[in-house]
């Protein structure tokens, strides 16, 4: 670079300088507001710099050369110089000129979306995910203006850790309007889902000495990773048709279980009454604990759903649910009632794990469910959930003929066990992903293996001509 800045880096017989490789970076602060070229230098400068555009070690040019070039005060290139320097990016000397410090490392790539998404199939199966294009946005968004609006300056700071009382108060309403839950406001602890109210629960039981818990075989998977992250083991129990074999239970040792009686996931079947009964009397004779997920306990196609466990005996359940099926995963809200031995440590753990719940999205949610928004929301996706089951349910007796569906008329899947020439399990999954039809085997859940092919089939985010079109092509990929 030439002092007289006609030239914005050296002659190639010279070789090119280290900090032209950055010298685009800079570029913009000539074109920007008078006021924002400071500003802006700065910024392009820790840029060039974090990204390694600029190296430990390179000399930049004199604050004449660079305000010369870019057309600007050497004042302002001084002062970002000064600033940088006092930052910890540049150094300089007395007589020595201005370096990129040594202690700069090069940032890191641009963050990643590790979020789980759809596998891009061509038709997707995978069982767990509503509809997200229903989500009620104008409801929503309705809801969030009024109740920022509305929420008094006081409530912004560190909340309760159980969650604000006007939540609390009106998830009681609801869970004992909709569930048969006897829920006490005080008792409510509002949580970043299921996942959040397992892991609390999972710390206060290791802290009471507890080292297994019990989980359905087969079961969500999640169950056991969470409590492990806890520090306890994860004990499979297997299931007959009324729900957690009775004999196996009680030879475990477990003095906890997590259970999911209203539609047990993945098989689909609803704890039979005596079954609820006699688990709850294993419960009072181990002096233990029932955790209950109630993930998807407001669909129920054929009937009203089964009322929640917690309700025959609010002492011995732990009762979680959470807005993931209902409304979207990603608001991550959710909540968990628990019996009053287990209340203040729980509330305790919520405490030190994170001070609570975002108080924003609590008066959100609160007031979406004080205005009846929630349940118009959910007799919607019933309606819609409901024609697509039985489009799945029909298609797949056109396309399978002999299939078995099994598991009440309820939640977000079905489970099929198709016809013995179908299989073997093995290769009918590879054909499968061979012709893009993404589905998930039920003995993916459990530990039981088998030739037989036993899918668990979701269907919530498929129209019904998607779903026929899916169970089409599932046919034509696997027919022997």
């Amino acid at each position: 670079m030439t002092a007289s800045g006609t030239n914005s880096g050296p002659t190639a017989s010279e070789g090119p300088a280290p900090w032209t490789a950055a010298w685009e970076v800079l570029l913009p602060t000539a074109a920007a507001p008078a006021r924002a070229r400071g500003r802006t230098l700065r910024a392009a400068l820790r840029e060039a710099v974090r990204s390694g555009r600029l190296a430990a070690g390179t000399r930049l040019p004199s604050s004449r050369e660079l305000a010369a070039d870019l057309g600007v005060s050497r004042g302002l290139v001084t002062e970002a110089y000064e600033q940088l320097t006092s930052e910890g990016y540049l150094r300089s000397g007395r007589g020595a000129g201005t370096w990129v410090s040594d202690a700069v490392r090069a940032a890191h790539a641009p963050a990643r979306d590790l979020a789980p998404r759809s596998p891009g199939a061509r038709a997707d199966f995978l069982p767990g995910t509503p509809d997200l294009s229903l989500f009620p946005r104008a409801a929503w968004a309705a809801a969030h203006r009024a109740a920022l609006a509305e929420l008094p300056h006081h409530t912004l700071g560190y909340p309760d850790p159980r969650g604000l009382p006007r939540l609390r108060t009106v998830l009681a309403e609801l869970l004992a309007r909709r569930r048969g839950v006897v829920a006490d406001p005080e008792r409510i602890v509002v949580v970043s889902g299921v996942a959040q109210a397992i892991t609390l629960l999972g710390s206060v039981l290791h802290a009471r000495g507890m080292r297994t818990v019990g989980v359905e075989d087969p079961g969500s998977p999640e169950h056991g990773t969470l409590y492990a992250a806890a520090g306890l083991e994860a004990v499979p129990l297997p299931l007959d048709e009324e729900g957690l074999a009775l004999e196996a239970l009680y030879g475990a040792g477990v003095r906890a279980v997590v259970t999911t009686p209203a539609h047990q996931f993945p098989s689909g079947i609803a704890y039979s009454a005596r079954r609820r009964a006699e688990l709850l009397h294993w419960a009072r004779s181990v002096d233990g604990l029932v955790v209950e997920d109630d993930y998807d306990g407001d669909f129920r196609y054929d009937r009203a759903p089964v009322g929640a466990l917690q309700g025959l005996d609010p002492e011995r359940v732990a009762y979680t649910g959470s807005v993931s099926k209902a409304l979207a995963p990603g608001l991550r809200l959710g909540w968990l009632l628990v019996p009053r031995a287990f209340a203040e440590e729980v509330v305790e753990r919520k405490r030190t794990m994170d001070l609570g719940h975002p108080v924003v999205d609590q008066a959100l949610l609160a007031r979406f469910m004080e205005r009846g928004d929630h349940d118009r929301h959910l007799r919607r996706c019933r309606r819609a959930y409901q024609e697509r089951r039985d489009a799945l349910v029909s298609a797949l007796r056109e396309h399978f003929p002999g299939v078995e569906v099994s598991g009440i008329a309820a939640g977000l899947h079905v489970i099929a066990r198709l016809p013995d020439r179908w299989g073997p399990q093995d290769l009918f999954l590879e054909r499968a992903a061979a012709a893009g039809v993404a589905v998930r085997p039920l003995s993916a859940y459990g530990t039981a293996r088998g030739d037989v092919v036993r899918l668990v089939l979701g269907y919530a985010h498929l129209s019904p001509v998607r779903v026929r079109e899916g169970v089409r092509a599932l046919a034509d990929a696997t027919r022997a």
